[in-house]
């Protein structure tokens, strides 16, 4: 991911290997509590003692598609964010861009953070601290842009928080093939997020 020719805006196809494939869908389409062990393996093509060889259990899945889709994101980010430089308007429109690109474009992967719910306390901690390190570029950006006096909001936690879920909701509703592509989406809800901030454009000044 830290090839210079790597783009934050072009989000490939998962490579997953076929039982976390396998798995994906089968929680996508039941739900984690509705998918067994043995429905996995039978769809997959492969026994239980097989699948049980490289994977413990259930939630050991579970935990690596959650960890496969928050290093997904938060590379694409990262990414956005280095390209954008210092400038906090820029930031944030590249990190919210990044990020709503990657609920409409990986959309079964992004659903499974509904099912946060289901994982252990160690896993659930495990896959919220890493959750917070998304929230926190979008927090640590819109405190920037306070601090320049370029965003106004007295509440930058509150927005943070606000727009990481505003985004996440993409993931809800998007289609591909809709009267809107994932492109447009993304710098529309970039435009909604500076106004959440209350961003204030000098005159004169382009984004």
């Amino acid at each position: 991911m830290t090839d210079d020719a790597f783009d934050w805006r072009s989000y490939p196809p998962l490579e997953l290997s076929p039982l976390l494939s396998v798995a994906l869908a089968e929680i996508v389409e039941h739900g984690y509590d509705g998918t067994s062990v043995r429905k996995i393996a039978v769809r997959a093509g492969v026994t239980v003692p097989a699948l049980y060889y490289h994977f413990e259990n259930k939630q050991a899945m579970l935990r690596e598609l959650l960890d496969h889709a928050m290093r997904i994101v938060l590379a694409h980010a990262r990414a956005a964010l280095e390209e954008a430089g210092e400038d906090c308007v820029a930031r944030l429109s590249a990190l919210v861009e990044a990020i709503v690109l990657y609920m409409a474009q990986h959309r079964d992967l992004a659903f499974l953070d509904s099912e946060r719910r289901s994982l252990t306390p160690e896993n659930r901690a495990h896959y919220v601290a890493r959750r917070d390190e998304l929230e926190g570029e979008l927090r640590d950006t819109i405190l920037g842009g306070v601090e320049q006096g370029v965003f106004r909001t007295p509440y930058p936690d509150e927005c943070s928080r606000a727009i990481l879920s505003m985004c996440q909701g993409v993931a809800g509703w998007y289609r591909p093939g809709g009267p809107v592509d994932a492109p447009t989406m993304a710098r529309r809800y970039a435009d909604l997020a500076l106004a959440t901030v209350q961003h204030q454009a000098q005159e004169g000044a382009t984004r």
